[in-house]
């Protein structure tokens, strides 16, 4: 599914214009980068998490030239699905494999 079926979804099953449909999803996802990117997380309840993950500074290898490298500590993003989320999802019939 793709963010332009998302919006045509909510759009038939709200009867909000498509165009306001676009711009409320566009604003949702520049607000959880703008504060992830602030060092914020954000926590839906019956959704899930968005938070940022500490990695450790570690030394990597560069195969193609033999060389070790030092990737210092970063943060990543994370999605952290609630409870609910991953029991609809297991209690799910028309997953497949």
């Amino acid at each position: 599914m793709t963010k332009a079926d998302i919006i045509n979804e909510i759009s038939d099953k709200t009867g909000i214009d498509k165009t306001d449909v676009q711009t409320t999803v566009e604003a949702f996802f520049t607000v959880v980068k703008n504060s992830m990117a602030d060092g914020e997380n954000i926590y839906v309840r019956g959704f899930g998490s968005f938070v940022n993950k500490k990695r450790a500074r570690k030394i990597a290898r560069n195969i193609s030239k033999n060389t070790a490298i030092v990737i210092e500590e970063h943060f990543i993003p994370s999605f952290k699905p609630s409870k609910v989320f991953v029991e609809k999802i297991k209690g799910s019939k028309k997953i497949t494999s």
